[in-house]
């Protein structure tokens, strides 16, 4: 191969490195990258990669490696960076201009050096200390800036030996190894700076999603939970889903697809930061603003005291007032019990709540009403749970404000699913879900996952205003009948169970007491 043809062939390296540097979105693998590219087309043994920390004044070793060695550091190696790094000002606040890479960066020039041990002008003692040490002979290197679009210097390439192709011979670096080197570093730089720059993007892009959470979390603590523990519940039971068969089929992730469910699950409750905090976080079948089962309080106290004045008139015996006094008690008692919505109302409660409402008292304007008004009674005969059907639409119009909030967003190509996979979590298999009724076929995997995982949190969250969290067994119990009935999906729910990632989650977010011993052969809709 003739000496054109060598560079030919170093320029089309060079061309497929630039390409795979553009590709690359983790930073480690890509600095990694950039040093190995850099050796190998200069067929260097060593090379150091800093990248300049412009607020401390200094260049930070971020990857080393010397092959005749076997020293790899920093990058993917998990091994850490041993040297110091190196100031660009001295004690005495003085450019650094002894230090070779220091001098790089300072005067954006490269420093070209045959051999270390007879060149001039720069402190090599540490390299020979590291030579003393290890056995090595530092001769050549070969130290270029890493400047990026803006030319702005961040960081310096050195490579040191340089080894002749045919006979291995350490030998000085080339004019053409100097060219292609300081190519190299450009694009490398480049191609950092923008990973940098889109890693901020997405820090930025995140810092928002959890500003709206903690927006949510600060007008209601029950949601601000809920928006943190759903997310991590949808990933694991995705990574369950992604190691083992969803029934016949496989479910692959890339990474790109977890980073899209990872966003969709932080801002699949993001319209809730529409809905009134009073509904919200109602946690008696009365509570507004405030809890109006204590207005109620007062009407009896009217009517226990009306009936003493009626006794005292001589309209009624002692006998008799007492009997209403307990009755009226009794009747208090049982409003208070209704008021809580722990238990499901059975017909007979309905009635007599109804005839309760009958009562007559004197209202605030001194005219006979009935002792509760319809909203009232609507309010305590809600048969399950504190909220009534208009409130229930309140809640549930949470994910189509959801929909209508993503779907506004100009989502990359890479986050266009995020509107499905976030405004699917509350449908159903069978169709019966909202907000647009589909049935399983018609859904993304990653929206049944999000299903069941809000559906479990719901069910073992500790800190809701209106119920204490189940036990594991009780959840379970609960889910597996949802997937006898079409809520949830039949495949997913058996991953869930075999994979035992509801465990996972139970020693990460439960109360010790809620981690019961779970019977899997008891659960409704299982069988191992």
């Amino acid at each position: 191969m003739t000496q054109g043809e060598k560079l030919l062939h170093r320029l089309e390296e060079l061309n497929a490195i630039g390409v795979a540097l553009s590709s690359e979105r983790d930073i480690d693998r890509l600095l990694e990258t950039i040093l190995v590219a850099a050796k190998r087309i200069t067929n260097a043994d060593a090379g150091t990669l800093y990248l300049l920390e412009p607020e401390q004044q200094l260049l930070k070793f971020s990857i080393m490696r010397t092959d005749s060695l076997g020293i790899a550091q920093g990058g993917t190696t998990g091994n850490a960076i041993r040297p110091y790094p190196i100031h660009l000002i001295d004690k005495d606040g003085k450019p650094n201009h002894s230090m070779v890479v220091a001098h790089v960066a300072l005067n954006d020039v490269t420093v070209n050096i045959a051999d270390a041990y007879t060149a001039e002008g720069f402190d090599f003692s540490g390299t020979k200390g590291f030579d003393k040490k290890t056995g090595y002979r530092s001769t050549s290197f070969l130290a270029v800036p890493m400047k990026n679009h803006e030319n702005e210097i961040i960081g310096v390439l050195q490579l040191i030996n340089a080894q002749d192709r045919e006979s291995g011979a350490i030998v000085s670096f080339s004019e053409d190894d100097q060219h292609l080197l300081e190519s190299l570093a450009s694009q490398a730089a480049i191609a950092l700076t923008n990973r940098r720059l889109i890693q901020q993007l997405e820090d930025l892009f995140e810092s928002l999603i959890n500003l709206i959470n903690t927006a949510i979390d600060d007008k209601s603590p029950y949601t601000g939970g809920h928006c943190e523990r759903v997310p991590a519940l949808t990933m694991m039971l995705a990574e369950a889903a992604n190691n083992t068969k969803v029934g016949d089929k496989d479910f692959i992730l890339t990474e790109k697809d977890r980073y899209e469910l990872k966003i969709a699950g932080l801002l699949h409750d993001c319209g809730k930061i529409t809905t009134p905090v009073h509904v919200v976080d109602k946690s008696t079948k009365l509570e507004t603003i405030f809890d109006r089962i204590q207005l109620i309080d007062t009407r009896f106290e009217t009517l226990k005291r009306d009936a003493e004045i009626e006794m005292l008139r001589g309209g009624r015996t002692n006998a008799e007032f007492a009997a209403t006094v307990r009755q009226l008690d009794d009747d208090r008692e049982f409003l208070r019990r209704c008021n809580i919505g722990s238990e499901k109302m059975q017909d007979a409660d309905v009635a007599r709540v109804q005839q309760i409402a009958r009562y007559q008292w004197r209202n605030t304007e001194g005219r006979p009403a009935d002792f509760l008004s319809a909203e009232e009674v609507e309010n305590l005969t809600i048969r399950a749970g504190t909220l009534t059907a208009a409130e229930r639409e309140i809640i549930n119009h949470h994910i189509n404000v959801t929909i209508k909030m993503l779907e506004a967003l100009p989502w990359p190509n890479h986050l266009k699913h995020v509107p499905e996979y976030a405004g699917g979590h509350h449908e159903r298999m069978d169709g019966k879900g909202y907000p647009k009724g589909l049935k399983r076929e018609q859904m993304p995997v990653q929206a049944r996952v999000m299903g069941i995982a809000d559906i479990f949190e719901a069910l073992t969250a500790k800190d809701r205003p209106y119920k204490e969290g189940k036990t594991l067994t009780e959840s379970l119990a609960i889910l597996g009948r949802f997937k006898e009935n079409g809520h949830i999906d039949p495949d997913l729910f058996d991953v869930f169970i075999r994979e035992k990632v509801y465990l996972t989650y139970a020693r990460q977010f439960l109360k010790p007491e809620q981690i019961d011993e779970v019977d899997e052969s008891r659960i409704p809709g299982y069988a191992p």
